[in-house]
């Protein structure tokens, strides 16, 4: 197999980390279904010895999720949290400070907030996810830095060059949860990001079958994350991998659908008269547009819309749809439609949330690759 870093990205998604079976041929890696591996002397093997610890089917997987995102190593989860626990459990210690864009995924404001605060670990968060903004809030304990950019659910734009600086010269690790773009828009390790976070439950996976995390980075960097990986043993079983590794093969094709899609929607939809607002990067009335030009293949598929007439007409709209399914999750390649105040950002106070914006009027729409036409036409009907 030849060396796929000088590979175009589909062609990496394809190949890295999947040459043909050694033992019978096979083109598609097989899901190794064990638990166990014969030795041939106590400590002699072939490199795998019990599935906690490697499974070549997960094995190829964070080759390949490696590849994507440039990074030296990848490493499999059970889940997107189970790969944010990692590295909070890896890097840090009890005192250790985390500075984070008050903007992020409800599930990671929980780990930190009631799991890891009474742990030992301080968060400051800063509404302002720029310099200006994060720069109040890393002290000489910050050994973490966390964004999303995109941000779930307002899609902010965060400049990841800018920020990797600031916590590199306070010396702290920058991790990018790269779940909304997908390795395929962004690569935050090409801009200084030191961690690439993704929940494979989405983009990656692409087709809401299958739960994952991964975390890519520098070998070294990832080492203490990896001793956590074995040591808790939050990883996926050999069909979960599997099933993310097919998705990886389309996912190029994928995310210019889910992209060109959403881009149709969202100019339509700042023209209609029950909405207030769209939070789209790709329209040019978005405060990140160009930011996300630079930094971006292009604007990605997720849409948040603030209705007007708040919670009664957002509980309409999100009632209403034929073919936006009202789910939690996103980035498969059906469309939903969910209600972060209730779904995915119900664990954060109310207070909390609604001054970070996330009122009881938004709706966040996860754009799929359907016929956008008939997207279209969902959407109209239901708020009509």
């Amino acid at each position: 197999m030849p060396d796929t870093t000088s590979l175009g990205f589909a062609t990496r998604a394809i190949h890295a980390g999947q040459e043909a079976d050694p033992a019978t041929g096979a083109t598609v890696v097989p899901i190794y279904a064990t638990s166990t591996y014969t030795q041939q002397a106590p400590g002699q093997h072939k490199g795998y010895e019990y599935s906690r610890s490697g499974n070549p089917t997960r094995a190829a997987l964070e080759t390949c999720l490696a590849a994507l995102e440039g990074g030296e190593r990848g490493l499999a989860f059970a889940s997107g949290l189970a790969a944010t626990t990692a590295v909070i459990q890896g890097l840090l210690q009890p005192g250790d400070e985390v500075a984070a864009a008050a903007d992020l995924y409800g599930g990671t404001f929980r780990l930190f907030d009631k799991v890891f605060k009474p742990w030992g670990l301080v968060t400051r968060y800063t509404e302002d996810a720029s310099v200006a903004g994060f720069r109040p809030i890393i002290t000489p304990k910050t050994k973490l830095v966390w964004v999303e950019t995109p941000t779930n659910p307002l899609l902010q734009i965060v400049d990841i060059a800018a920020i990797a600086g600031l916590a590199h010269q306070a010396g702290a690790v920058l991790a990018v949860d790269n779940t909304f773009a997908s390795p395929y828009l962004q690569q935050p390790i090409a801009l200084g990001a030191d961690l690439v976070v993704h929940s494979t439950t989405k983009y990656l996976g692409g087709h809401s079958d299958v739960i994952g995390g991964a975390v890519i980075g520098r070998r070294d960097l990832l080492q203490p994350i990896a001793f956590y990986q074995n040591a808790a043993g939050g990883v996926p079983g050999p069909f979960d991998a599997w099933l993310t590794l097919r998705g990886l093969k389309t996912l190029a094709v994928r995310m210019e659908r889910h992209c060109a899609n959403a881009k149709q929607l969202a100019a339509w939809l700042e023209k209609q008269p029950t909405v207030q607002r769209v939070y789209y990067p790709g329209l040019a009335s978005h405060p990140g547009h160009e930011l996300a030009k630079q930094q971006m293949r292009d604007y990605g598929g997720m849409i948040s819309v603030s209705i007007k007439g708040g919670k009664d007409a957002a509980l309409r709209l999100l009632t209403r749809t034929k073919l936006f399914s009202l789910a939690e999750s996103l980035g498969g390649v059906e469309s939903l439609i969910g209600h972060p105040a209730t779904m995915t950002h119900a664990s954060i106070p109310a207070e909390v949330r609604q001054a970070r914006g996330i009122d009881d009027g938004l709706v966040r729409l996860s754009v799929g690759i359907e016929d956008v036409a008939d997207l279209q036409e969902d959407l109209r009907q239901a708020m009509a």
